[in-house]
């Protein structure tokens, strides 16, 4: 039935394809998660993106962009959880030897940055975790997220001017 329908955009179609693939989808995910919550929250996700995008997906390719959306997703996921482990090791590490109030101001600082870093638009966290966190060039950047690196220079302008102003300090 599938092959006839051409418009993913037409909800009939749409939920044709949701309920072709959705079961697939999602025990490919469970398969590279093992775990329910964060394999329904990339297969809600992935569906969205279909929907955001419907009508620049053609119907004949439609599982194939399913499972590379839901991959990339997996992939970003990982990706956050490796610096987030990468970040908190150093951070235990670089500690062991210091004073406990210092430890205990330092603490409070890292927690400060953090909710300045969540509340940054998500493109321009990208960016700074991948730049700042992770070392990256902003050419490599940009070769990753596909955009130019003027747009990646802008976006990390952008974050820091942000990040200065909620630390309270004036550029």
């Amino acid at each position: 039935m599938l092959k006839k329908l051409k418009d993913i955009c037409n909800p009939v179609v749409f939920d044709e394809i949701f309920k072709t693939y959705a079961r697939d989808l999602k025990q490919f995910l469970y398969f590279k998660f093992k775990d329910r919550t964060k394999t329904d929250d990339v297969l809600q996700d992935t569906f969205v993106k279909l929907w955001t995008n419907c009508d620049k997906v053609d119907c004949r390719k439609v599982k194939s962009y399913l499972f590379t959306v839901a991959n990339h997703l997996f992939l970003d996921i990982k990706r956050h959880e490796k610096t987030v482990q990468n970040h908190e090791n150093t951070f235990v590490n670089y500690n062991q030897t210091e004073s406990p109030e210092f430890l205990l101001i330092e603490k409070e600082y890292y927690e400060k940055i953090q909710k300045i870093l969540n509340r940054l638009p998500e493109r321009q966290r990208e960016i700074f975790v991948l730049n700042r966190i992770e070392k990256k060039k902003y050419k490599e950047i940009a070769e990753m997220l596909g955009i130019s690196v003027k747009t990646v220079e802008k976006h990390m302008h952008n974050a820091l001017i942000f990040m200065k102003e909620q630390l309270g300090r004036k550029i």
